[in-house]
């Protein structure tokens, strides 16, 4: 059977797309020469949106959530116990979830907090900027 016999089905809906010709070479759109895998509603005026918040113009609380700490002492814990370098002196503490609130107390967890916005901006936090209330200590023993 030769290819001429059978016919390729289309949808309606579907405009057919056109054949390039042999030893035409087709010109790339050059508005859309850098931005190629980016869809236009992403795209504003050419323009890449901005979502970070300036840091005068935080909107969330200064404190840490006790969802927030417990994932950071969670993921310091684990990390600690992976062989991570401890950023504080240790005085023969050799458990990590210890080593990790030790950590925090003194504020020496390099870990950023991304808050994420209703409008889909977000603010950065350091460990350090935020204030942790002092609930450990009545959890290991402290002061």
């Amino acid at each position: 059977m030769a290819d001429e016999d059978y016919e390729i089905d289309t949808y309606e809906d579907e405009p057919a797309e056109p054949e390039a010709e042999e030893g035409v070479i087709e010109e790339e759109n050059p508005e859309n020469a850098d931005n190629e895998e980016v869809p236009d509603a992403l795209l504003v005026d050419g323009e890449d949106k901005e979502t970070e918040v300036a840091e005068k113009d935080r909107k969330t609380s200064k404190y840490m959530t006790k969802y927030e700490r417990a994932r950071i002492l969670g993921t310091r814990a684990l990390q600690i116990s992976m062989n991570a370098p401890v950023m504080v002196e240790l005085e023969g503490e050799t458990d990590p979830l210890e080593i990790a609130m030790k950590e925090l107390r003194q504020r020496k967890i390099p870990f950023t907090i991304r808050r994420y916005l209703p409008d889909g901006s977000y603010e950065d936090w350091g460990v350090d900027e935020l204030i942790v209330e002092d609930s450990w200590k009545r959890q290991v023993g402290g002061d």
